[in-house]
């Protein structure tokens, strides 16, 4: 069977007739240059690559350097626990005393030699012994461990001056001239002590007018009132003072 259709043959046909003209030839159509779509094709392709490599590579583009910030602290503020103590004797105890960790006070045990009891007249005698433990140098475990004291090597404690309430103490140096920080130690080494009040609060004072106390020896003479002048402040070793130190002279209540 023929492939050719009516048309097609018809067409033939009169073309291999004489006499009759031919069909003309239908004009082709102009081909579209191939050297012009690779010529538009090539940068396109080449934006392609160049992107799927970067995401493939997990680059982010950032048009400013990233501070990671520095690195984390290992230090945690707290001691081992299979630290030793050092052998003690009679009337050796356990008491906490606060240093400064980081941005807060903390607590430590130490191993002291206190005096017995919560009595008025062991007051004293516990106030300088704790303040002789926070003007320590921290011990090897406890600075390892990022501890350390702002207490002054030069401060002392003195008993109640003449018109003070009998819990209160008397410090060389004015309380607005302490570090923040070692007046937050005090008194958070003070508390639950035979220095506190009844109800933990630990009272506070400057030096008192001409310098001496009730504890000093000598005839009082008319100088009592001077001795009283400096203001006196209540303290408590709440959540607050422990966190935020730097607060601590302005946290304390007139006494």
């Amino acid at each position: 069977m023929s492939r050719w259709s009516p048309r097609r043959r018809a067409v033939q046909d009169a073309a291999d007739t004489p006499g009759v003209p031919s069909a003309p030839a239908r004009p082709s159509r102009p081909r579209r240059a191939a050297g012009r779509s690779m010529r538009r094709a090539g940068p396109l392709a080449l934006l392609c690559v160049l992107a799927s490599l970067a995401a493939g590579c997990g680059i982010r583009a950032t048009s400013v350097p990233v501070d990671a910030g520095a690195a984390p602290s290992r230090v945690g503020c707290v001691l081992p626990t299979d630290q030793e103590s050092p052998p003690g004797g009679d009337g050796d105890a356990f008491v906490r005393v606060y240093l400064v960790c980081g941005s807060r006070v903390s607590p430590v045990e130490r191993e002291v030699r206190m005096p017995g009891g919560r009595s008025a007249a062991e007051r004293l005698p516990v106030a300088r012994k704790l303040l002789a433990e926070l003007k320590r140098q921290p011990r090897a475990t406890e600075e390892a461990a990022g501890f350390e004291t702002a207490v002054p090597d030069d401060l002392t404690v003195d008993g109640a001056a003449d018109g003070d309430p009998d819990e209160a103490l008397r410090l060389n140096r004015p309380l607005g001239e302490l570090p923040p920080f070692a007046l937050a130690q005090l008194v958070c080494t003070y508390a639950d002590t035979a220095v506190a009040d009844a109800d933990d609060g630990v009272i506070l004072g400057g030096p008192a007018g001409d310098g001496r106390s009730r504890s000093d020896d000598g005839d009082d003479g008319d100088a009592g009132a001077d001795r009283a002048a400096a203001p006196l402040q209540r303290y408590e070793c709440n959540a607050a003072l422990r966190t935020s130190p730097e607060e601590a002279v302005g946290s304390g209540t007139e006494a």
